[in-house]
């Protein structure tokens, strides 16, 4: 996996991580947004093939952003649970 790909995957990670007031929901609602984001974008990055791995870091970028930032940092709105 290349750096540009390494690097999109942390920004919309970083961008999309972090939802809800506690730090569990932060970080479930960051892993699983930055999964999401991260294997669509390895899988149009890559054809498809880097659909799993994209996803990995992405819910692990995403999952440490919602963890290490509080509702004050980074607010996108209440979580759907």
């Amino acid at each position: 996996m290349s750096v540009k790909t390494i690097a999109l995957l942390a920004a919309a990670g970083l961008a999309l991580g972090a939802c809800g007031s506690s730090t569990q929901d932060r970080a479930l609602s960051g892993a699983a947004i930055g999964g999401a984001t991260g294997a669509a974008a390895g899988a149009i990055i890559d054809g498809g093939g880097g659909a799993l791995a994209g996803g990995l870091i992405g819910a692990g970028v995403g999952a440490a952003a919602g963890a290490l930032t509080d509702e004050d940092q980074i607010d996108l709105g209440d979580t759907a649970w």
